[in-house]
């Protein structure tokens, strides 16, 4: 195997090697590029050497090598340039079509050139026989040998291409496009054969694709474009099958198309519909089933009417009349009667799937379902109107075959109505898909149609009829075939008959003549028997003489009647129970059959299971041995094509082919090659050194002589071109001298036009050059004012941006001062309100002290002079009582008295304040006047305090200010103006708040 670093590299080599002739080598060296693994990535050099392998393959006739290429090259460009496949294909087809066509024009007889029944099978031995004996090739066999192989290898052809291209999504077209160049060839051919192998293979190309539905580039026929281009190619495989008579496969191709239409749930185009049942109807009448084929027309009637347009009355008209006449062509009986059961199962499954087949259902649901009928389908003519765009001939063919009753002229009426329908016909101008109509095909079923209704009618009228007189009331046939007629409706139980030859009449009977007869004869027995009674013992008509002949009637009648009642109530319950009884063993039944079916799935599903599995193992070893045996044969060819032809080593056919035997005889065979070649090589070069060397001494003299011969010719040579070449020199020298003199006289003209030419481009220029220095300075002028505007703006907002800053930065310093001073304020404030109320607590405990030493020097009791203090302290309560009235007046010497009878007593430790706190009276020298002397009068602007003095259950008025002139500890001032005590003027020991 060759490597090459480019494949351009195999490209040339290739070029070459066909070139010297040796097409097979250049086709192996392609063909090891192109399989091989380096060479994996797709390239344009590729697709030309994809070019030449095909060549070299189809002018060599090597389909398995094309096929191994386009395999291996689908691999390369499937995912980055699928169109390069597609042209290598296309190339592929021409090529080969090409070849088959120079093929076929060298043939001068076609038909006999491809008398072949099998493309694919081998010649036969008598043929081989006839080739060896025969001296002279005649003219069929060389024809034979020239098309024949290349219309074998053009089938191959196309099988490989629709190999390569089956379920791929991205060449669904081209796929399509060689199904039916495929199809053509078969057609243009006659390739039966091969026209149902095409088939087969389609087919299993879509059972793969519904198959493996996991696949990377499967098509997906939901796709419109992609059902589309399948439903063409099965039309065109129904086209061509019916075109070459091959009927049972263009059933299959129904089958196909209404498989696929089942599989997408989508019904195709009108068009392609009206194709698909005028097929129909071929199909049907070539199987001889007249029903279906009157149920196709019908639907390709519909399909006309509704959706063709451009129809016209008389296409209509003809196709109405085709739908009648295949209508009446069906028989006037049902064959099912006298057929089995299992041929009646048989029947139904074939009416259900043909009714699916006519009605195009995409869901058939075989319950409910009405079977194809002949009465249903005349009734459906006349309910849908096909009867009324019928022809004349035809309404009234079906009236008189229908609905008249004429025993004795139906055949004179019916046949020249049948002689009229016999002539027309004929293609449908609007209605290009459909089959030329031809009505004369319905005539021999429409004359049978009218031999039965006549022998049904006669045998209404006659039991007996001569067979003469029978035979002119029938016209269309003589009696031989009027008596199969009448076999087969007798058969059928269409009408009751027998031919009696030796009398020469025809007896008719009754249907249940013997049948029915022997099936209910014991019933007819008893019905006879009961009327013979009837007849021997008549039921009397009076009442008066059944009562004497049975006496107490009455009575007995209703003892019957009760036990009647009583037995059928009787048999009713008993009928329950066994109702019951039925319905508990039905229950127990069905629970056992549910066990044992439940028991038997599981069992089935096991052995599916185990076959699953043994299947699978069986399948893996098949492909394994397959796989082998395909690389043995592989091998096989290989080392055959090696070898020599008179060394060839052929197999047995028994002989079982593996690997190992092949590889071991190709080894074997190979070494053997290999030193034959090495002989060879040597004794080739011996000679070849032998003749080099006679070849080399011989030569030697007549080179030396050849080259002085060279020697002296290209000497004289040169010396002649040397001389030319100074002549011509010489004369070129010559002309330009006399051209530098002729224009020496325009010199001057030219120095003055190149001058003003100068001048005025310069003062162009410098014009130019100021126009552009002066726009340039004002676009610096501008560009230079734009900065220092830019720039005043950038440092004004610099400014103002500091500005604000600062102001910020100063009023959050502002506030966290302010804070910190309250925080200050708050600290100074609770401090001095703690010392505040620490000297008050001090006080109070000072008072507590005198207090208690007063109370104890009261309660010793001593001596009076300290009993004084005692009276003083009881003189408030006194007045307390006088005082409790509210707004009562107090004279002023009373509480003048009051007040000097204990001066140097502290205030009375049990009274308390408003708030319930013990505490010494107001220093009597606040700041409201407390130095007037005790002639004045009270003013009305008194402090709040004083005036809030102690609650009327305390002993006074509220209004009453307390004790001026009282002794009192010095403190130093008022609370009010030091701020140092800050208590209650009546001794609260509760601190105020502070002022605001």
């Amino acid at each position: 195997m060759a490597h090459f670093a480019k494949p351009e590299n195999a490209l040339k080599r290739a070029d070459e090697l066909i070139n010297v002739g040796q097409k097979q080598d250049a086709l192996q060296a392609l063909h090891d590029l192109i399989t091989s693994k380096r060479y994996r990535a797709w390239q344009k050099p590729l697709e030309k050497i994809m070019f030449k392998y095909l060549d070299l393959c189809v002018d060599l006739k090597r389909g398995r090598f094309a096929k191994d290429g386009l395999i291996q090259y689908r691999i390369v460009c499937q995912q980055v340039n699928v169109s390069s496949l597609e042209e290598v294909i296309k190339h592929f087809l021409h090529l080969s079509t090409e070849k088959a066509e120079q093929a076929r024009s060298q043939a001068d007889a076609l038909e006999e050139a491809l008398d072949v029944d099998d493309l694919e099978a081998d010649r036969k031995p008598e043929d081989l026989q006839l080739s060896i004996v025969s001296g002279e090739k005649g003219k069929d066999r060389s024809d034979r040998e020239l098309v024949t192989p290349w219309f074998k290898f053009l089938w191959e052809t196309y099988r490989t291409v629709l190999e390569i291209l089956r379920n791929n999504s991205k060449l669904e077209a081209l796929y399509a496009m060689t199904a039916h160049k495929a199809f053509q060839f078969c057609k243009q051919y006659k390739r039966t054969t091969e026209f149902r192998r095409l088939c087969e293979i389609i087919r299993n190309h879509l059972a793969n694709l519904n198959k493996y539905r996991d696949q990377r580039d499967r098509p997906d026929l939901s796709a419109p474009e992609s059902l589309q281009l399948y439903l063409d190619t099965r039309f065109d495989q129904l086209k061509v099958a019916t075109e070459l008579g091959l009927w049972q496969e263009a059933f299959r191709s129904v089958e196909d198309i209404y498989g696929l239409m089942c599989m997408v749930k989508k019904t195709p185009k009108s068009s392609l519909l009206m194709v698909y049942y005028s097929k129909l109807t071929e199909i049907f009448w070539i199987s001889s089933s007249p029903m279906y084929h009157a149920y196709a027309w019908l639907k390709l009637f519909s399909l006309q009417k509704n959706f063709n347009k451009n129809l016209s009355q008389k296409d209509l008209q003809l196709i109405a009349t085709s739908v009648v006449l295949a209508a009446l062509s069906v028989p006037p009986f049902d064959r099912s009667q006298s057929a089995s059961h299992m041929e009646l199962e048989h029947e139904k499954e074939r009416n259900l799937r043909m009714a699916n087949l006519i009605g195009f259902n995409l869901e058939p649901k075989s319950e409910g379902r009405d079977m194809l009928s002949r009465s249903a389908l005349l009734s459906e003519l006349v309910s849908r109107g096909v009867l009324s765009c019928a022809s004349q001939e035809v309404k009234d063919l079906f009236h008189v075959l229908e609905h008249e009753f004429h025993p004795l002229d139906l055949g004179s009426k019916i046949q020249p109505l049948l002689e009229k329908i016999s002539k027309s016909g004929g293609k449908l101008s609007s209605a290009p898909s459909l089959p030329e109509v031809e009505l004369s095909q319905y005539v021999p079923s429409l004359e049978k149609l009218a031999t039965l209704r006549l022998l049904q009618q006669v045998s209404k009228i006659y039991q007996t009829i001569r067979i003469e007189s029978l035979s002119q009331l029938v016209p269309f046939f003589e009696f031989s075939v009027v008596e199969k007629i009448s076999v087969d409706a007798v058969k059928n139980n269409f009408v009751a008959m027998k031919v009696d030859h030796m009398k020469g009449v025809v007896i008719f009977g009754n249907l249940g003549i013997e049948s029915d007869g022997l099936k209910d004869h014991l019933a007819i027995f008893a019905e006879s028997l009961n009327k013979v009674r009837a007849m021997l013992f008549p039921v009397p008509s009076k009442a008066s003489k059944l009562g004497g002949i049975v006496p107490n009637l009455a009575d007995t009648v209703e003892k019957e009647h009760k036990r009647l009642l009583a037995r059928k109530s009787i048999i009713e319950k008993r009928k329950e129970d066994q109702e019951r009884q039925q319905l508990e063993m039905e229950r127990e039944e069905e629970q056992k059959r549910l066990k044992l079916q439940r028991l038997t799935e599981e069992a089935e599903q096991k052995r599916l299971a185990a076959e699953l599995l043994e299947r699978r193992k069986q399948r893996i070893l098949r492909e394994i041995e397959e796989k082998e045996l395909e690389e043995a044969q592989a091998l096989l060819e290989d080392t055959e094509k090696r070898m020599k032809k008179g060394k060839k080593k052929t197999l047995l056919d028994g002989e079982k082919v593996t690997k190992k035997t092949v590889m071991e005889m190709a080894l074997t065979e190979q070494l053997k090659e290999r030193q034959e070649m090495e002989k060879k090589l040597q004794k080739l070069a011996r000679t070849m050194d032998y003749l080099e060397r006679a070849k080399r001494e011989e030569a030697a003299p007549l080179i030396e002589a050849a080259y002085q011969r060279r020697l002296v010719e290209e000497r004289e040579f040169y010396e002649r071109e040397q001389q030319r070449e100074v002549e011509l020199s010489r004369e070129r020298h010559e002309s330009d001298l006399k051209e530098k003199n002729r224009l020496s006289r325009m010199l001057e003209f030219k120095e003055t036009f190149q001058g003003e030419v100068t001048s005025r481009r310069q003062a162009e220029f410098d014009r130019i050059r100021t126009e552009r220095e002066e726009r340039i300075s004002q676009i610096i002028r501008a560009r230079k004012q734009e900065r220092d505007i830019k720039r005043k703006q950038m440092y004004f907002l610099t400014i103002e941006e500091e500005r604000t800053r600062k102001l910020h930065e100063e009023e959050e310093a502002r506030k966290l001062e302010e804070a910190e001073k309250r925080k200050k304020a708050e600290a100074e404030h609770k401090a001095k309100m703690d010392e505040i109320a620490e000297k008050q607590r001090q006080r109070e405990r000072e008072l507590e002290e005198k207090a208690k030493k007063s109370r104890e020097e009261l309660l010793k009791g001593t001596d009076a002079p300290p009993a004084r203090p005692a009276e003083s302290a009881a003189a408030p309560p006194a007045v307390a009582p006088a005082a409790s009235g509210a707004g009562k007046y107090v004279p002023r010497f009373k509480r003048q008295t009051s007040e000097a009878s204990s001066p140097a007593a502290p205030t009375p430790a049990a009274e308390s304040d408003r708030w319930g706190n013990r505490g010494p009276p107001p220093a009597a020298d606040d700041h409201w006047g407390s130095n007037r002397g005790p002639s004045q009068k009270p003013d009305r602007w008194t402090s709040g305090r004083e005036r809030a003095g102690p609650p009327p259950a305390e002993g006074g008025d509220r209004w009453v200010p307390g004790p001026r002139g009282s002794d009192r500890p010095s403190g130093g001032g008022d609370a009010w103006r030091s701020g140092e005590e800050r208590r209650s003027p009546f001794g609260s020991s509760k601190p105020r708040p502070a002022q605001r």
